[in-house]
């Protein structure tokens, strides 16, 4: 691989990162396997960061991209599109948020721009709250709304943005508090927060932080913070693009386990829906959809051939119950994990809901972050043949677990028995 390795080194930028001190080219996929250059086969426990959701090669979702592809590829959306209506309308019933709209994206950065776009412009105000220990993109605008700095390359911003406490549970000022208590302490944290600014566009939150290493709130925070903000007015933005489409198991959405206040506002997708397609998008209330005063299109958001995948994909998906899957299949590999974790000084926290799990690994004794163990564990894993992911945020080192979301029992024993003997071999 070193000649592909000395080309990409050329022509591609310093900072898009590789994976493995020997980089992977990944040929071909079926199923929840994928196989590189050299033939070998490995258990695929990372979907393309989150987005293989269902399976690779899935003969449904190719299907109707080759369909869609021999009748017309492209004709923006100054048209009429029925694959981008139809799935519009799915969407739209499954989000929760009443008199939805629904615009299409390439990408989970362009998906939140639009809704910071949507949500400063519908309230007049540049102000933004943002989690610490948050990432929402890549984009200027969703740059300056993360809340990490290992992914935040400026300090100029489009916005003014806020950082709120409560992202994460077992670290910071409140880890120490029980989960009712912690729910108290940032929500005064907010209300304090608020008391010294001007009016504030929205709060956007993912419900499990993704890049930031799979850490989440308890149960109900989000739905707290919302009872604040509706007595502002301000508008609440749930970055679903990877804890959405039934991932976390327990609910379809992540918001749904903060969904006691109601619905949020807006929210984001993109990455699983389209099993690998480049499809984002934004679901907001009309009122706030509608609220921009000139014009607006995306030349490939909504484009046949990915609306056609994300159609197949939603049907597979909610046909072969893969939510429950997700339920079944991560509840066991969670269960598996920790138990493989047990007496390792390395791992601090075994976390996460449905298959969305994360292995956080600090220095022994330690509370400190251990990028080198966590580099270990992910080349172990692969020559053992399981490819899994990397996170973190502030001083943290975290190994993300993310398989497709049709997982067999058979396939979570043989990614966690990998996964056992790469921790105890630190």
């Amino acid at each position: 691989m070193s000649g592909l390795h000395d080309r990409h080194r050329a022509v591609i930028p310093d900072w898009v990162a590789l994976y493995y001190q020997d980089p992977l080219e990944i040929t071909h996929g079926e199923g929840r396997y994928v196989w590189d250059a050299e033939g070998r086969r490995y258990l695929d426990f990372f979907g393309g960061i989150l987005t293989t959701m269902t399976a690779h090669a899935l003969p449904e979702v190719t299907k109707a991209i080759s369909e869609q592809a021999g009748r017309i590829v492209h004709s923006s959306t100054l048209y009429l599109n029925r694959p981008m209506v139809e799935l519009a309308e799915r969407i739209a019933r499954l989000s929760g948020i009443p008199d939805a709209r629904v615009f299409f994206t390439t990408s989970g950065t362009e998906a939140n721009d639009t809704a910071l776009l949507l949500a400063t412009a519908h309230r007049r105000s540049q102000q933004i709250l943002a989690m610490r220990n948050s990432y929402h993109g890549r984009s200027f605008s969703t740059v300056s709304v993360t809340g990490n700095r290992a992914w935040s390359p400026t300090s100029l911003s489009p916005l003014q943005t806020l950082y709120v406490h409560g992202g994460v549970r077992t670290r910071g000022p409140y880890a120490h508090l029980d989960d009712a208590e912690f729910i108290d302490a940032c929500v005064a944290d907010l209300e304090d927060l608020l008391g010294h600014t001007r009016d504030v566009a929205a709060l956007i939150a993912e419900p499990i932080q993704g890049v930031g290493g799979f850490t989440s709130p308890p149960d109900g925070l989000y739905a707290a913070f919302r009872r604040v903000l509706d007595r502002h007015g301000i508008l609440w933005i749930s970055d679903e693009v990877q804890t959405g489409w039934g991932r976390t198991g327990e609910h379809f959405w992540g918001w749904q386990a903060h969904g006691a206040a109601g619905p949020p506002d807006m929210l984001t997708f993109a990455k699983g829906i389209g099993n690998g397609m480049s499809v984002g998008g934004v679901v907001a209330r009309a009122e706030v959809m509608n609220c921009l005063d000139a014009n607006s299109i995306s030349t490939f958001g909504g484009s046949p051939v990915t609306m056609a995948a994300g159609l197949a994909n939603l049907g597979y998906l909610l046909e072969h119950d893969l939510q429950g899957n997700a339920r079944r299949v991560g509840g066991l590999l969670l269960e598996r994990l920790r138990g493989a974790a047990a007496g390792v000084d390395a791992v601090r926290e075994v976390r996460g809901r449905g298959l969305m799990i994360g292995i956080e690994l600090t220095r022994p004794g330690t509370d400190e972050a251990d990028p080198a163990a966590a580099g270990t564990v992910l080349e172990a894993a692969r020559g053992a043949g399981l490819l899994i992911g990397k996170g973190g945020g502030h001083n943290t080192s975290c190994l993300r677990v993310a398989p497709p979301l049709s997982l067999t029992v058979a396939e979570a024993e043989e990614g966690a028995s990998i996964l056992e003997a790469a921790l105890r071999a630190l």
